[in-house]
């Protein structure tokens, strides 16, 4: 460590990838993180920052470039902090995710199990359906854009590629309207000011739009006008909503839901199911490779249409009424009401009766189920980034299920916790990796576990 300080110029050759795609090298046994530099790869790197027990750098000078570099197509690509991808090609970024995965299954898990697959996408642009854009003013004009990694600063991104055409010219529209009637952008710093976020929603089956509003306050003027720009500029919209969140902090929807025209809730088919999607429900990004992951997860649930089933983390039902079609009975559990109504309301929609769903967080849903005596036969999880709660785990494996299918979006705390699912009995035995995500850093995996003792 003593040889790295900051501005330090040293070569060194990118022998793997860091989870968030960042090139890894070594100086002297130090290990040294590269933005955007590809394994295989030889250069002359800049020391950034010195850690404790690594350093961050970026590339100076590229000595032996990488087969597999490209040029990235978008143009604030390195700025804005959604994509980390681009200036690869996709064989490797699939080849990059898988290893991930395989190495967090060995690492910290501790298992054998590798992937069986990564599913790659026909569609690495405008595959998402869900655009969050946070709004703001620079130079005085409005723009919208994503914030820059790790931190809310704007960065102006008026074409996304991996976001919606419909998408992008809503959020044309709402910059339009915001120059001109002079509408404010909201201030985190002081509190002030209106317009937060613009959240759009695509449907493909049938097509659609939804736009939502997010402002801190609700006593905007010239919505009518809002309205007549953005359904010009979309024909395909379904509905406009005003979401009035007043709330210092990070949550993008809160408060109260105003439909200012049109639906209320969109509409998409997936898995040859009907759904109905409001602004606060979960829905897959990525409705094609949704569809391949829900399938993968099925095979390994190994239904012959005689089993009970409980779905923790069930969303608007998506994964639960795929479920119910091949079991005796599905049982859905979610935290957010508003996502459970949508459940409820998309299994009528869908004629689909052996389906219950309950409105609980995962740990306090398990231990109903537990006290109430329900013994499922598969559990099926699908929890956010952050994984399983331990008691959560202890819950599920004191109902004795003959197989757990764990649907993860983050491979570490997939591993965590498939070594706790151990302990209570459960070995992983069958594992595989989808790519929801082109382009990003982030990645997929569905994990069979069986009971092997009690």
């Amino acid at each position: 460590m003593n040889e790295l300080v900051k501005n330090s110029i040293h070569q060194l050759e990118i022998t793997g990838y860091a989870s968030d795609g960042m090139g890894v090298g070594r100086v002297g046994g130090c290990v040294v993180f590269v933005s955007r530099a590809l394994e295989g790869e030889i250069c002359r790197v800049r020391i950034l920052k010195v850690g404790k027990n690594a350093a961050w750098g970026k590339i100076e000078e590229l000595l032996k470039p990488s087969p597999h570099r490209i040029a990235p197509a978008c143009p604030v690509y390195g700025r804005c902090g959604g994509c980390a991808l681009m200036h690869m090609d996709y064989d490797e970024e699939l080849r990059m995710k898988r290893r991930r995965v395989d190495d967090a299954l060995a690492r910290i898990a501790g298992t054998a199990v590798r992937t069986e697959t990564i599913l790659g996408a026909a569609q690495t642009e405008r595959y998402r359906n869900k655009a969050i854009y946070a709004v703001d003013r620079i130079n005085g004009d409005a723009v919208t854009g994503f914030f820059r990694a790790r931190s809310h600063d704007v960065i102006s991104a008026p074409d996304c590629l991996i976001q919606s055409e419909s998408a992008c010219r809503a959020a044309a529209a709402v910059r339009h309207w915001m120059d001109t009637y002079h509408i404010p952008a909201y201030d985190e710093k002081s509190g002030t000011g209106a317009v937060r976020h613009v959240f759009c929603r695509t449907a493909q089956e049938p097509a659609g739009l939804q736009v939502t509003l997010v402002s801190a306050r609700q006593d905007l003027e010239h919505l009518d006008a809002l309205c007549e720009l953005i359904r010009a500029s979309c024909p395909e919209t379904a509905g406009i909503i005003l979401n009035v969140n007043s709330t210092r902090g990070n949550t993008v929807l809160g408060g109260r839901m105003v439909t200012l025209w049109g639906q209320d809730a969109l509409e998409d088919t997936l898995c040859s199911l009907r759904f109905r999607l409001s602004p606060k429900s979960f829905y897959q990004v990525n409705r094609a490779q949704a569809q391949r992951l829900y399938d993968l997860a099925l095979d390994y649930a190994g239904l012959t249409g005689k089993e009970t089933v409980l779905d923790l983390y069930c969303g608007t039902g998506t994964i639960t009424l795929c479920l119910a079609r091949r079991c005796a009975l599905a049982y859905g559990a979610e935290i957010v009401p508003e996502a459970i109504a949508d459940a409820e309301k998309n299994a009528e929609r869908n004629s689909i009766r052996n389906v219950r769903f309950l409105c609980a967080d995962a740990g306090a849903a398990a231990a109903f189920f537990r006290e109430s005596g329900v013994r499922p036969d598969v559990v099926v999880v699908d929890p956010p980034r952050k994984g399983l709660a331990p008691e959560v785990i202890d819950c599920i494996s004191g109902m004795d299920p003959a197989r757990i299918v764990y649907v993860s979006c983050d491979p570490a705390t997939l591993a965590r916790d498939l070594s706790r699912f151990e302990a209570g009995g459960y070995r992983a035995v069958r594992a595989a990796a989808v790519d929801m995500f082109p382009r990003t850093a982030h990645v997929e995996t569905v994990v069979l576990m069986s009971r092997v003792s009690k």
